[in-house]
């Protein structure tokens, strides 16, 4: 099999654009261990604990991201079947594109299009920011409001929102976009929505961090508000989810 992605490249990615976490979090064990050389044994041995927690803690976090983006095959997408008919594809990103060029691998013959829903004013993240320098957008890749899709009504056979649907962190905003994928999904298309969920494997994974996604019972008042109906949920690894909707009342 073709290998999609160079060796590391998912944990030097987050590693690329999460730095200031991880410089923070050194210089944090390094003041806690030197503020532990100043105190009697028992506040010493407490401290040397927190320091020891708070390394377990990344490195926890670092090998679980490891796992999910580089060695377990996330990017080949084996749960996407693949399809050689004309049909229309549509990938939205959130400013940092890694699966458009993989996508297009399973839909050779569609009319496949990247999307963009970026907005350096509402995404003030820094890490979206250091992303969009290191990757080129995919070719023609074109922008959006989350808010209005200009696309027609029942014209998209297959739309995919890989890790990116979280970003839009305002409820009604996520609903409103939903509701807009809904309006340009043909009545047999389908949505494939792919997400880290804030649920217990999660939170062992990147504790607090994973408060940065949604529950799956958040996600699944989006897509019922969005008029969505879930047709099947898959676990790619303990840590990621594939959610398949399509129309509210249809059948496939």
């Amino acid at each position: 099999m073709e290998k999609v992605r160079k060796p590391f490249q998912g944990i030097l990615n987050i590693i690329r654009f999460n730095w200031h976490f991880y410089v923070i979090a050194i210089i944090l064990i390094f003041l806690i261990l030197l503020l532990s050389t100043f105190t009697n044994p028992i506040i010493k041995t407490i401290l040397q604990l927190v320091s020891l927690l708070i390394s377990v803690t990344i490195f926890v976090s670092l090998f679980i991201s490891y796992y999910v983006y580089d060695l377990s095959e996330f990017y080949n997408f084996e749960l996407i079947k693949k399809n050689d008919n004309k049909i229309s594809v549509i990938n939205i990103n959130a400013g940092f594109d890694e699966t458009s060029e993989l996508l297009k691998r399973k839909f050779i013959n569609s009319n496949f299009t990247a999307l963009d829903f970026y907005n350096p004013k509402k995404h003030t993240e820094v890490s979206i920011k250091r992303a969009r320098k290191q990757y080129p957008p995919y070719p023609n890749t074109k922008k959006i409001e989350t808010s209005k899709i200009d696309l027609e009504s029942n014209s998209i056979d297959k739309v995919f929102v890989i890790l990116s649907a979280h970003e839009i962190r305002n409820k009604t905003e996520r609903i409103i976009f939903f509701s807009e994928l809904n309006r340009i999904l043909k009545p047999n298309g389908q949505i494939i929505v792919i997400e880290h969920l804030r649920d217990i494997s999660n939170f062992i994974a990147y504790n607090i961090g994973s408060f940065h996604f949604y529950s799956k019972a958040s996600w699944l008042y989006t897509f019922n508000k969005s008029k969505l109906r879930v047709i099947s949920e898959i676990k790619n690894t303990p840590f990621i989810s594939t959610f398949t909707l399509e129309k509210n009342g249809n059948t496939l």
